[in-house]
C-alpha cells in the first residue's frame, strides 16, 4: 500500500512523485498514458514576465518563484536521471508589425516597468540586429533577458527515469473513482475494478481533474480543459548556428505566436487557444494560421521541415491559476489547473505539495492558491 497515490502522470504528477519520494514515502503514480497529454504538447517556455497579464499580480509571484527554482531543479533532475533536460537560458524577443502592435508592446512595457520587471524596450533595428532573420516588416520590440524555455519532453523523460530509478511506482492505469470513508480518503479505484489504498491521494490530472467520482463537488477542482493546437518544425543541419537565438513572440495586427527553439535544431510554433471541450483534433485552418503566422514572423520558416502538429489540452480555471493544497476532504491534495504555466511551475508545485503532504501546510509563496478562493465554504 502506498503512501500516496498521485493520479495523474505528467509534469505536475510525475515532479511531486520524485519529491515526495525523496522524502522516504513509498510513492504510486496512476496514469493510463504517463508522460503525453498537454506536457507533449506544451512549448516549454518559462515566460513570467513576457506572459504576465493584467490582474494577475498574484500570479506573476509565484510564477517568478518558479522561473527561479529552475536552474537548481534542472540540475538536481539530471544528476537523478542521467539525461540532459533541455534548459536554456536564452532569453525572450517579443515584436511587434505595426503602429497598433507596437502600441500593444508599449503598453505591456510600462505595466510591466509598473510591476519592477526586467524589460527593455528595442527599436525595429535592434531587434532584428538581435535576431538578423527577423521580417523586415517588425516596427520594434521587448527584451525579457530572464524569460528562458525548456524542452518539456526530455524533461518528462527524466522524471520518468528519477522516478524509476528512486523507487516510485508508475501505473499504466485509469482511476475511476476515489474512495472514501467516515470523511477521508481511503485510496482510489481503478477501471479494471482493483483497488489501491492509500490515506494520501494527489490530484494532478491537468484538465480531467474536475470530473473525479467519488469527491464531493464542492471540494473539486473547477477546471476546464483550454485546447491548444501546435506545430513542431526541424532547422536542417546547415542552418541551425544560424538561426534564432532567443525565444521569439510576434504581435501581428492582433494575432500572435511563438518560436521556441531547441538546442537540437526543433523548432516549436503555438499555439492557438479554443475553448472546445475535450476536442483534441488537428485542424487544416490552425495549422494554416500557426505557420502562416511564424513565416512572416520569421521568413526562414517556410524553409524548415514539417515534423509535427498536436493539440492539447490545458487546465484552465476561473482565474488562470492554479489549484494547489488542500480540498476540504481529508486526504485528497489538489495540484492541477495550471492552465499556460505547467512547465513553468512544475518546480515549485512539486515542492509545495510535497510540504502539504508531509506537514499540513503550503509555503508562503503557494499559500493564496487553494480551493478555497473559489469558494467561501470551502474547508481548510
Amino acid at each position: 500500500m502506498p503512501d500516496v497515490a498521485v493520479i495523474g502522470g505528467g509534469l505536475i504528477g510525475l515532479a511531486i512523485a520524485w519529491r515526495l519520494r525523496a522524502r522516504d514515502l513509498a510513492v504510486c503514480v496512476l496514469d493510463p498514458a504517463p508522460a503525453s497529454g498537454a506536457s507533449m504538447a506544451a512549448a516549454g517556455m518559462l515566460a513570467p514576465v513576457t506572459e504576465v497579464h493584467y490582474g494577475e499580480e498574484r500570479l506573476l509571484a509565484l510564477n517568478l518563484h518558479a522561473a527561479g527554482c529552475w536552474p537548481r531543479f534542472a540540475d538536481e533532475l539530471e544528476e537523478a536521471s542521467g539525461a540532459h533536460c533541455g534548459y536554456r537560458a536564452i532569453g525572450t524577443l517579443a515584436v511587434g508589425f505595426d503602429a497598433d502592435d507596437r502600441a500593444v508592446l508599449d503598453d505591456l512595457a510600462s505595466y510591466q516597468r509598473s510591476l519592477h520587471l526586467d524589460v527593455e524596450v528595442m527599436s525595429a533595428k535592434e531587434c532584428r540586429q538581435m535576431e538578423p532573420l527577423l521580417s523586415p516588416q517588425v516596427r520594434g520590440g521587448l527584451h525579457v533577458k530572464g524569460d528562458h524555455s525548456v524542452d518539456n519532453r526530455r524533461v518528462l523523460g527524466c522524471l520518468l527515469e528519477a522516478c524509476r530509478r528512486a523507487g516510485v511506482e508508475v501505473r499504466r492505469s485509469r482511476v475511476s473513482s476515489l474512495r472514501t470513508a467516515a470523511g477521508r480518503v481511503t485510496g482510489v479505484q481503478l477501471t479494471d475494478g482493483s483497488v489501491i489504498g492509500s490515506d494520501v491521494v494527489v490530484l494532478a490530472a491537468g484538465c480531467e481533474s474536475g470530473a473525479l467520482e467519488g469527491v464531493p463537488g464542492a471540494m473539486l477542482p473547477p477546471v476546464r480543459p483550454v485546447k491548444g493546437q501546435i506545430l513542431r518544425l526541424r532547422v536542417p543541419a546547415a542552418y541551425q548556428a544560424g538561426f534564432l537565438d532567443h525565444t521569439v513572440r510576434g504581435v501581428m495586427r492582433g494575432r500572435s505566436v511563438y518560436l521556441v527553439t531547441r538546442a537540437d535544431g526543433e523548432v516549436v510554433v503555438g499555439a492557438t487557444v479554443e475553448e472546445q471541450g475535450f476536442d483534441t483534433r488537428v485542424t487544416a485552418g490552425a495549422v494554416y494560421e500557426l505557420l502562416r503566422s511564424a513565416s512572416i514572423l520569421v521568413p526562414m520558416v517556410s524553409e524548415l521541415q514539417f515534423a509535427e502538429a498536436m493539440a492539447g489540452l490545458r487546465p484552465g480555471t476561473p482565474d488562470n491559476a492554479p489549484v494547489l493544497g488542500p480540498s476540504g476532504l481529508n486526504g485528497l491534495v489538489l495540484a492541477t489547473g495550471h492552465y499556460r504555466n505547467g512547465v513553468l511551475l512544475t518546480p515549485i508545485t512539486a515542492d509545495a505539495v510535497a510540504e502539504y503532504v508531509l506537514t499540513g501546510m503550503l509555503p508562503e509563496v503557494a499559500a493564496a492558491f487553494t480551493l478555497a478562493r473559489f469558494a467561501h465554504e470551502v474547508p481548510t
